[in-house]
């Protein structure tokens, strides 16, 4: 049996020996700090259209508004940091020399979780000082009330959004159909649904719209739930995927 350090350490050196898994995180960083320090640089020039009479003005969120299409770029590294051993065949050659499944799959979850998280945290947090910089007199700090947890809860809602997709990957052993299911999901099917009154409840049990819940510094009324239940449901969705992904690995060929 494979020692699982040296498990990980194959894994991490077949991550990053890919190059668009590099570019994939990279682009994360830039989207999120760029669309986020655009939206506070608007925010800050027409102040009276972002914050809602009589409702706290969040300066965390506004900062954080890249988050969307930082998303698109963490979902995809999950499903290319998975999916390209399986359509370049490596998977086979990985399994011969990891016959226990689960547990090469447990050292790639692992690995991929770990890189996720470490760009998450450095993308959300120059994201943040950025933005306040550029907010000047409508910024908040870290000291303020639930402002630390916001930011902690964006790099932990990127890490599980991408694990998610890597565990949704493992499952269909195809990157390309992979995308296919996960980018409809999250940008089309979620915000379709969470718009029509009789099924909207639904999409609130969606991990997309819990982990959006993590970064929120106020709850506003009439939102279902606050940012402790919806790390609860965003992570049940994600061990979920990584589970199901196992179990597929080890009740069928490669």
């Amino acid at each position: 049996m494979a020692a699982f350090p040296a498990i990980l350490q194959s894994e991490w050196t077949k991550l990053r020996s890919v190059r668009s898994t590099l570019w994939t995180l990279g682009l994360a960083f830039v989207v999120t700090l760029g669309l986020g320090a655009l939206i506070s640089v608007l925010a800050n020039n027409n102040f009276e259209d972002f914050a809602p009479e009589g409702s706290p003005f969040d300066a965390t969120g506004t900062s954080f508004a890249g988050i969307i299409l930082g998303e698109i770029a963490m979902v995809v590294f999950g499903v290319l940091a998975v999916g390209n051993e399986y359509s370049s065949g490596m998977i086979r050659v990985s399994l011969a020399a990891v016959p226990q499944r689960a547990t090469l799959l447990a050292g790639k979850f692992a690995v991929i979780g770990a890189v996720a998280f470490a760009v998450a945290l450095v993308t959300v947090f120059v994201t943040f000082f950025t933005g306040q910089a550029l907010l000047g007199g409508h910024s908040t700090s870290l000291g303020e009330p639930h402002v630390l947890r916001a930011v902690f809860g964006a790099a932990g809602y990127l890490t599980m959004i991408c694990l998610f997709s890597a565990g949704v990957t493992a499952m269909l052993h195809n990157q390309t159909l992979a995308l296919g299911v996960l980018v409809p999901f999250f940008f089309l099917l979620s915000p379709i649904l969470g718009a029509v009154p009789k099924v909207k409840t639904v999409a609130h049990y969606f991990p997309d719209y819990a982990g959006q819940r993590m970064l929120l510094v106020y709850q506003e009324s009439g939102q279902p739930y606050g940012p402790g239940q919806g790390f609860l449901i965003c992570l049940a969705w994600t061990l979920a995927a990584l589970g199901g992904g196992v179990l597929v690995l080890r009740s069928r060929d490669a």
